[in-house]
Formats: structure tokens, C-alpha cells, sequence
């Protein structure tokens, strides 16, 4: 409900590159994964869910290039290198699925949170974020 306010948009973005945990073949079908298996209940995302990237390696997306070069990783070791699959390693790398990055309203990264950091945690970082854009809109 929170990210539906129309005050800052979630952006999705999947990636291959960890135990290949997202092997859809198509779009239409990570959106019926989604719907239909996990988390499933006719679950249908609120938010842009793009097409797979890397987000790691030689063939990684310049956004998170860009992104990572900003903040560095919150975690220090990798997972099992036997899970991941792109080469070479970087210690800016992004460490697993669901690592997330805020983004202010100029396009600048202001924090990057570990794969296991709860939206609800994350919430109150963007509620101050969101009180700053006021601040600076006045």
C-alpha cells in the first residue's frame, strides 16, 4: 500500500546470475511465475517489472554499473561461488537476488541494502527521503 502512493515508484528488475533462480523464458512467463507459483494468489506486481539483466560481470546493465560504482556492497563475503554464475568477481559486486538500491529524486543512489533487508526496514529510509524532497521543494 505504501509504495502505491504515487510518491516513489519500486523498480524490479530480475537477474539470472544467482542459482539461476529466474529462469523464465519470456516475460509473460516470470509474470505467471509470480501469479500463479511464488508468491502466487493472482500476486500481480504495482510497480515496472523490466525484462532479465545482469546485473554483475562482463555483460553487466550500465545502470547497475553506475550503481554500484556510487555505494559500495553492505556485504563483505560472497555466497557460494558455486552459485554464482558470471565472471570476473568485484568487491562492489552485488552479492544475491533482491539486493536493492535508493535512489533520490535527482537519479543520485543514496543507500544500498543486502538481499535480506525487509521492506519495512527500508521504509523509513524513504519516508526521510521523502521528507527531505519537501524540505527542498519549499
Amino acid at each position: 500500500e505504501f509504495a502505491s502512493t504515487n510518491l516513489f515508484t519500486i523498480l524490479a528488475i530480475p537477474c539470472n546470475q544467482f542459482g539461476y533462480q529466474e529462469p523464465a523464458e519470456s516475460k509473460l512467463e516470470l509474470l505467471n511465475g509470480l501469479k500463479y507459483v511464488r508468491p502466487g494468489n493472482d500476486f500481480t506486481p504495482k510497480f515496472p517489472l523490466f525484462w532479465l539483466v545482469d546485473v554483475n560481470g562482463k555483460k553487466q546493465h550500465p545502470l547497475y554499473e553506475y550503481l554500484k560504482s556510487c555505494i559500495p556492497s553492505p556485504r563483505k563475503d560472497f555466497e557460494d561461488h558455486t552459485a554464482i554464475f558470471y565472471e570476473p568477481h568485484h568487491s562492489d559486486d552485488i552479492r544475491w537476488n533482491f539486493e536493492k538500491f535508493l535512489i533520490d529524486f535527482n537519479g543520485h543512489p543514496i543507500m544500498r541494502f543486502d538481499s535480506d533487508a525487509e521492506p519495512l526496514f527500508i521504509r523509513q529510509f524513504i519516508e526521510k527521503l521523502l521528507q527531505m524532497k519537501k524540505y527542498f521543494e519549499k
